[in-house]
């Protein structure tokens, strides 16, 4: 078990929290609140500073610019942090680069990180090796996640249910329908667009072959 010292609680600990999608932020709440409650764990553990930073909320771990995670690496670097908590690694990062970033700089500082399984020194050999292990696995399953994600969309293009956008004006509701937008000004505007199609449209086959196009 790993101790944590008075230099460690000297400085504060940094509560990191991240959802990956705007649709998480929405809707999964409860994800939230575990990630928010890390406070409690980090006075727990005998820290009375204790910082969030949330500003990757509704942002991926795989790899895309996450302003809450560069601020935390500062913070690591300018010897301001002495626990990095997270509920797990993937909250973290999805990826090799950011994840052995952290690392090297929490090891090169003295910063320990602390999940919901326990506290980690990565400038320990057996706790750098758990700590690779886990940010292994927590990209190992992104991509497993991607994979599943890519199939279920080939075999709905199969069966040629698959709308990825559908044309401005229009919306995909329930059950996979594309129906037009119930704004009037909308639906006018396209009705005027195809009656205007329809009125100044003229055939290469027709008669008019040869003669100019009236512009109007």
């Amino acid at each position: 078990m790993i101790s944590v010292t008075s230099d460690h609680l000297s400085r504060g600990a940094f509560v990191y929290v991240r959802q990956s999608t705007n649709n998480q932020v929405l809707h999964n709440h409860e994800s939230r609140r575990r990630q928010y409650g890390l406070v409690y764990r980090a006075r727990a553990l005998g820290w009375a500073a204790v910082e969030v930073i949330d500003d990757d909320l509704g942002r991926s771990g795989s790899g895309v610019s996450r302003p809450g995670f560069e601020k935390l690496l500062a913070a690591i670097c300018e010897g301001r942090v002495g626990a990095v908590v997270s509920v797990e690694v993937s909250r973290l990062a999805r990826n090799g680069r950011d994840w052995h970033t952290l690392l090297e700089f929490c090891g090169l500082v003295g910063t320990l990180i602390v999940d919901e399984d326990g506290v980690y020194d990565p400038r320990h050999p057996n706790d750098r090796l758990l700590l690779g292990m886990k940010g292994t696995m927590s990209e190992m399953e992104l991509s497993l996640f991607r994979q599943r994600s890519l199939e279920a969309l080939k075999q709905k293009a199969r069966r040629g249910e698959l709308f990825l956008a559908v044309a401005i004006g229009y919306l995909k509701t329930s059950h996979d329908r594309i129906e037009k937008d119930p704004d009037r000004r909308v639906q006018e505007a396209i009705t005027l667009a195809f009656t205007k199609f329809g009125e100044l449209q003229v055939s290469p086959l027709s008669s008019h072959r040869g003669r100019p196009v009236q512009q109007s």
